[in-house]
């Protein structure tokens, strides 16, 4: 692909297929990513039909030859561009200075004939394929970059050629050649291209840097037997031995040793991670000082840095609103530049002073050279792939373009509580019996109510039954009661486990434990009531730990900018005593997880841009809700899928790092596309010679050619400049 165009041609080619929901074309990194029914092969066989082709790129093996075949590109660009300049270079010295010999005389005309086919011989070798794809797209009606090149270098030769076979046949002024400003127009754009695509090797190095993560081979155990095997062998559920400082190949589960693992080139956390029997481990991680074996539970595609691969790539080919725009622009702008081209030539030729043929030519050649599509193409695509790579680097997955652009654009971000600003794992803090009740025979039928449940609280109450060994009694027809707790019978007797809420429904007093229970509230603990058969029997309370960085990420928070609030389940005295511990000032306590999203709404109603950063099932609507939704890595699987961006850490720096990231890439857009549009709103109209009625200037054809490869070489350098960027500094 060579340009904007190109995208354009090859996704109407993809929609067309049945089967194809969506197809987008990543200019930048040559990839196209199609979601659908449809086979691969009738993919290909569409893209070929477009004058174009194309291979399956189906995994890690696969992006090694596509760095393969880019490198080789590389280096033919620059063979091609070197035997342009070759015979450029001596015709451009050897002109000026009058070493070379007149088109009107024979000795002239024979040599400039010569020289032709000589540049003929080159344009084939060095500009072929420019010529091809200009053919290519007319036969299908369509131009593109191609076009306007093959036009411009080849009206040159072809103008040249005539004069040099029939110089009397045009006027004395108008004689001269135009040999060499075809093949540094050539030299120059084949020197681009090679440029840019070493420019976008560098902002493409995070996928590299990804895919450079997981080892070539596996130390497995079979038959008793430990050997070496490449990568693609490992079975599931086979043993493998990972040995200190070595890269762990597939992902699994420990089953003998024990080591501390690097992991922050999946979460960003740089503190390695304990792990043991029964430990979860990942592909591409670097295991620390011990040794261990574990057996591989997901290989190949289905590995976390397989996925995580994926995802980048998959937000790297989407479009942005912003994107999406510039590619309908792009679409008309080759037919326009052509128009322009054709505009510029008659006028040149029915008004412009003698020698009327050689003005009108050079200024519908310069117009056609100097106009670049591609830099337009390239702008916002080549900043979406920095910044999501950029976004990766931190442990922040990134669904699609829209999200990144959207990020930097909220006003408010809201929080749930549990396992988000909390660590998520609490733990018991105080047994309150009623009168009548002991502690023990408190947490026995506490406990025995939240069995089952996979709720964080629950989880707490049935360890600290679990250690102090008590045994739960059986009951029968439990419920869950959302967003209020649970109720089961427990010896044909009603009993309720939940918040105040739950006990009014029932119309449980409270009168007796009402006061140490607001107190422990008051402290940010979760005082949860107990009553049977009617009765209030206790209150046990439990207690989630705010996480030591939430303060100082809240804090980043609103610093940028942004209006922070709670919205929660909790108790509403245990909702503001953790918003004071991290200096969230708005609180939406109590709220039933159906309700999340129309707080959500009412904020965006309100005219809040609205994040929502969770990580529970109870989340998954108001995530999806939101403008935005931050999904915490370490949350439910249904959280992940709801969100727009998934933070692979915990911590809460990772949303400030995703917004600051995205401020800074869609400025390093906006960058872009200014760039892009002033060069040829400019640009085109000083090519066709609007400067000379004030200075008699015109531009030089292979000025223009320098100025289109420099155009698009300053785009892509200008995104490479984010790979720098540090969202913390």
């Amino acid at each position: 692909m060579s340009c904007a165009s190109c995208v354009s041609a090859i996704e109407q080619a993809l929609r067309a297929v049945p089967g194809v929901q969506e197809a987008n074309v990543n200019l930048v990194e040559r990839t196209a990513q199609i979601k659908g029914t449809a086979s691969v092969e009738s993919l290909i066989a569409a893209v070929r039909k477009a004058s174009y082709d194309a291979a399956e790129l189906r995994g890690l093996d696969d992006e090694r030859d596509k760095e393969a075949s880019e490198s080789a590109y590389y280096r033919q660009r620059l063979r091609q561009a070197a035997a342009a300049a070759v015979v450029a270079v001596p015709l451009f010295i050897a002109d000026p200075l009058g070493w070379l010999p007149a088109l009107s005389t024979s000795d002239g005309q024979r040599f400039w004939l010569l020289t032709g086919l000589v540049s003929l011989a080159v344009l084939i070798y060095s500009g072929g394929h420019f010529f091809r794809g200009a053919w290519q797209q007319l036969r299908l009606g369509r131009a593109n970059m191609d076009t306007l090149i093959a036009l411009g270098t080849g009206a040159a030769w072809c103008y040249s050629m005539a004069v040099a076979a029939f110089p009397h046949s045009v006027p004395s002024l108008a004689q001269h050649a135009y040999f060499e400003a075809a093949l540094f127009i050539i030299a120059f754009i084949n020197l681009g291209n090679a440029l840019e695509l070493r420019a976008r090797g560098r902002t493409s190095q995070a996928i590299k840097r990804l895919i450079g993560l997981q080892p070539k081979t596996a130390r497995v155990i079979r038959d008793g037997r430990e050997f070496d095997i490449a990568i693609s062998e490992v079975g599931l559920d086979d043993t493998l031995r990972v040995r200190p400082g070595e890269r762990i190949p597939v992902d699994g589960v420990v089953i003998d040793g024990h080591s501390s693992v690097d992991e922050a080139m999946l979460t960003g956390e740089p503190l390695p991670v304990t792990k043991r029997r029964g430990s979860e481990v990942f592909g591409g991680t670097i295991n620390g000082s011990g040794t261990f074996l574990y057996q591989a539970k997901r290989i190949g595609r289905d590995t976390v840095l397989a996925q995580i691969i994926e995802r980048v790539r998959e937000a790297q080919a989407s479009k942005p609103a912003i994107g999406r725009l510039v590619d309908k622009v792009a679409a008309v702008f080759v037919p326009a530049v052509l128009l322009i081209a054709l505009i510029s030539f008659v006028l040149w030729y029915a008004l412009g002073p003698e020698p009327r043929l050689s003005y009108a030519f050079v200024t519908t050649l310069t117009v056609l050279i100097i106009a670049c599509p591609c830099a337009l193409g390239l702008a916002t695509p080549i900043s979406i792939m920095v910044g999501v790579g950029k976004a990766a680097e931190h442990g922040i997955l990134i669904r699609n373009g829209d999200a990144l652009q959207q990020a930097g654009t909220l006003t408010v971000l809201a929080f749930d509580k549990t396992g988000t600003i909390t660590v998520g794992k609490p733990s018991v803090t105080a047994l309150l019996p009623a009168v009548g009740w002991d502690e023990t025979r408190l947490l026995q039928l506490a406990a025995a109510l939240e069995t089952g449940s996979e709720h964080p609280l629950a989880t707490a109450i049935v360890a600290a039954a679990q250690s102090r060994a008590i045994a739960l009694p059986a009951l029968t027809d439990f419920q869950a009661l959302p967003g209020k707790g649970v109720r089961a019978l427990h010896e044909g007797k009603l009993a309720l486990f939940g918040n105040r809420a739950l006990m009014q429904d029932f119309a449980v007093a409270l009168d007796a434990l009402q006061e140490p229970a607001d107190a422990l509230a008051a402290q940010a603990q979760t005082p949860i009531f107990l009553a049977l058969d009617g009765q209030l029997a206790g209150v046990v309370a439990v207690a989630d730990p705010v996480k030591e960085d939430s303060k100082a990420a809240i804090a980043r928070l609103r610093a940028l900018g942004l209006e922070v609030v709670m919205i929660t389940g909790d108790n509403a005295a245990t909702a503001q005593a953790v918003a004071r511990a991290v200096g969230i000032d708005k609180v939406y306590a109590e709220v039933l997880p159906a309700a999340k999203q129309d707080k959500i709404a009412q904020l965006q109603t309100d005219g809040a841009r609205v994040g929502m950063v969770g990580d529970g099932i109870n989340d998954a609507p108001a995530l999806a809700r939101a403008e935005v939704g931050f999904a915490l890595g370490a949350g439910t699987d249904v959280a992940i899928e709801s969100a727009s961006i998934t933070l692979m850490g915990a911590s809460l720096h990772g949303v400030a790092d995703a917004i600051a990231i995205s401020r800074a890439t869609v400025k390093n857009i906006r960058q872009n596309l200014f760039g892009a549009f002033v060069y040829n709103v400019l640009g085109i109209p000083v090519a066709a010679g609007i400067l000379f009625p004030l200075w008699h200037m015109l531009l030089n054809p292979m000025i223009a050619g320098a100025a289109m490869s420099l155009s698009s070489v300053t785009v892509v350098s200008n995104a490479g400049r984010l790979r720098f960027f540090n969202p913390r500094r």
